[in-house]
């Protein structure tokens, strides 16, 4: 091969390189190909590919690129790594399991490839050895914070709390709030006299469960409290005790103005939590009567209300397996009488309004904010729910509500085990997946579940 053809080929990797790490994954993609095509054993284009398509949710190529690299280099630990991730993601989890103790036997110091083993273990609810993978790869680099994070994952599920928000800490979803920030962080201290600000992380669900601690850290600071948040949150959470202000993220957020600040999941790690001693008082959000006067029109007038939410957000990286395929899935619910079906589904689905033979009645395009589904929550009887900030609502309300749970990565807050949650206490009822994917057995023990309810509160409603 010539040599200005190899030096061409590497001018050409080192512009993909820079355009991959640019964000530019066509304009990537370009490059490497060009280098493929003048070095076509080029083994770094390969990989790169592999893991281009691999973002750009294209597995078959992915693998391809993958698998070339590893028969030029299979000595090359990152490849494997890489390879197992992709693996991990399109649920070919054996493989993907190999892939990794592969890059760990090549490079037994790969605190990478410990974590991500440790990440695909625990997806299998093999919380044992995900917990020594984690810990195995923080003996190594006690700094990796993926690790740490990835423990508190396992931990927190267990219900070992007191272990797992120290690792939480690892999170670095307030990043870009910490950098424009000027005050220091609050570490649980009297601020009497001093201003406050609660920073939001996460999605809506974090912002409803985890605002629980605002009026403990009003007590216990005694300062004046901003809380930053989502604006679809913010009429809401004025409802909030021990809130002075709320401002939206699409505001202006001075940079200085106040004497400490809080990521609002750093609370649980400030005060201490243990699985008995949650915050669980229940309401600690309301609705707005003016609002519920505006929705009571639009709901049925006879027969029990359940409100159904069966799909989540598409940017969610479990939404896949915790969403709904449709709302068909939910047919078998009206095989029972007595009840009428009202949608809060919103985004994704929103449109669907047809289940069975029955209509719902569809409310999701109409709501404008979290404030219009604490009205609409407030006036039914029961909500069903996917895991979802719906759920999180109906139980920061004090509305029964009973959540479908994936068995595949559930979110850590509902625990592994159990048919309830110390979060909300007496109105929350879990039904889980026994087996990655199969929803019918989960919505036929709801059905069940819900003849029993009606029953029993039909017989009350006649005392």
């Amino acid at each position: 091969m010539p040599h200005s053809q190899r030096s061409q080929a590497e001018a050409l990797f080192l512009e993909g390189n820079r355009l991959l790490a640019a964000g530019d994954l066509s304009g990537a993609e370009a490059a490497f190909k060009q280098a493929l095509t003048l070095v076509p054993d080029f083994i770094e284009a390969h990989a790169n590919l592999g893991l281009i398509y691999n973002l750009s949710n294209s597995p078959q190529e992915a693998e391809h690129h993958y698998r070339q690299a590893l028969t030029l280099a299979p000595q090359v630990a990152q490849i494997h790594l890489n390879f197992g991730a992709l693996l991990a993601k399109v649920k070919r989890f054996e493989e993907g399991e190999s892939a990794y103790r592969q890059a760990i036997a090549l490079q037994p110091d790969y605190a990478a490839a410990w974590s991500n083993l440790g990440a695909l273990l625990a997806g299998l609810n093999r919380d044992e050895e995900a917990e020594q993978c984690h810990l195995k790869a923080l003996a190594i680099d006690p700094d990796y914070e993926k690790a740490r994070f990835n423990l508190a994952y396992v931990l927190l599920r267990q219900g070992r709390f007191e272990e797992g928000w120290t690792y939480f800490e690892a999170r670095d979803w307030h990043a870009s709030l910490a950098a424009h920030l000027t005050c220091p962080r609050w570490q649980g201290e009297s601020r009497v006299g001093k201003k406050l600000l609660i920073g939001y992380e996460g999605g809506f669900g974090d912002v409803l469960q985890f605002c629980r601690y605002i009026p403990l850290i009003k007590r216990l600071s005694a300062a004046e409290i901003t809380l930053f948040c989502h604006p679809q949150l913010k009429s809401l959470l004025t409802t909030l005790e021990g809130v002075d202000a709320v401002i939206g993220y699409d505001e202006a957020l001075p940079s200085d103005g106040w004497d400490a600040w809080l990521p609002l999941l750093s609370a649980p790690f400030v005060f201490g939590t243990r699985a008995d001693s949650i915050p669980a008082a229940l309401p600690y959000l309301k609705a707005e009567p003016e609002r519920m006067q505006h929705w009571a029109p639009r709901l049925p007038e006879t027969g029990f209300r359940v409100g159904l939410v069966w799909k989540g957000s598409p940017n969610h990286d479990n939404d896949a397996d915790r969403s709904l395929s449709s709302l068909a899935c939910l047919a078998p619910l009206t095989d029972i009488p007595g009840i009428q079906f009202v949608s809060l589904q919103k985004g994704a689905g929103e449109d669907e309004t047809q289940l069975g033979s029955h209509s719902l009645i569809p409310l999701g395009r109409e709501i404008q904010d979290f404030a219009d589904t604490a009205a609409i929550l407030a006036q039914l009887n029961l909500l069903i729910s996917i895991d979802s900030a719906a759920a999180h609502l109906a139980g920061a309300l004090g509305i029964p509500c009973w959540v479908l749970l994936p068995a595949y990565q559930p979110d850590w807050r509902w625990l592994n085990t159990g048919e309830t949650s110390p979060w909300y206490p007496d109105v929350m009822r879990l039904f889980r997946q026994r087996r990655m994917g199969d929803w019918e057995k989960v919505i036929a023990q709801v059905a069940a579940s819900l003849a029993i309810w009606v029953q029993e509160n039909t017989a009350t409603a006649s005392l």
